[in-house]
């Protein structure tokens, strides 16, 4: 099942690593390889980015962070492959991307002479970004008929757990989801409360929004450390994420109910 109908789908610059996702979960379809192992591939290929970038291979932790993109997109892709969607590797996908996120900001500023203080507000910024590229997408695939529906709009309470996965593990997932995700959430809500009335988002509107997405946000990363740019990359975030009033702004503006 596609996350969105084929009126929806746009050109998802954040989602370059879908193809190659899509032919690593061919891959797994008929052994025993869930998504929750893919998931946590993802965070092992994650980590080796960041031991690299705390030992100045650059180059190298760049490639990780791409082959973490690229397998991040496979789990869900398998997920779909095998009509095993689950709440449970949501969360944990979520969880894992912020976590990673933090490490990667948090080992540039070990390396580099960024502030520890400039670096938390760069990952706060990330986060914000981040966050409000999910938000319109999520409204997007729920309103889009016959998209994937496993993200909701508002997360206020744990969804009952999907068949083949553990109520429990669902509840405690959310609770985490929720203590790392939820100020954001509510940053971005706050800033555009009636953008769920929204029918639809344009395509040319969604395909520009996807600077926002997590794949290419790490793109930008990947490509700034080999290129010895890694003073930059804490102030270039910092500076990005005011982009995110003007995309609030042409959605209030020319995107109504």
């Amino acid at each position: 099942m596609s996350k969105l109908a084929e009126k929806d789908k746009f050109i998802d610059f954040s989602d370059y690593g879908r193809p190659f996702g899509k032919a690593f979960a061919l891959q797994l379809k008929n052994t025993k390889f869930t998504p929750i192992h893919v998931t946590l591939l993802f965070g092992i290929s994650g980590i080796i980015a960041i031991y690299c970038i705390l030992n100045h291979h650059y180059f190298i932790a760049g490639l990780f962070i791409i082959l973490k993109s690229i397998i991040d997109a496979a789990d869900g892709e398998l997920a779909r492959l095998k009509n095993t969607p689950s709440y449970t590797g949501r969360y944990l996908d979520s969880v894992f991307d912020i976590v990673l996120n933090f490490m990667f900001f948090m080992a540039i500023c070990y390396v580099s002479n960024t502030s520890f203080w400039y670096t938390i507000l760069a990952f706060f910024g990330i986060q914000l970004q981040g966050t409000l590229y999910n938000y319109y997408y999520v409204i997007l695939r729920n309103k889009s008929v016959g998209g994937d529906a496993t993200s909701k709009i508002f997360e206020y309470k744990s969804p009952k757990a999907l068949p083949g996965e553990s109520q429990k593990s669902v509840d405690i997932l959310f609770k985490i989801y929720i203590l790392v995700y939820g100020t954001f959430d509510k940053i971005i809500h706050f800033l555009d409360k009636d953008a769920y009335k929204v029918k639809t988002f344009p395509n040319w509107f969604m395909t520009l929004l996807s600077i926002f997405g997590l794949g290419f946000q790490l793109l930008i990363i990947a490509i700034m450390l080999p290129l010895n740019l890694i003073e930059f990359i804490v102030p270039f975030f910092i500076a990005f994420t005011f982009v995110v009033f003007v995309f609030i702004g042409i959605r209030k503006r020319f995107i109504q109910a």
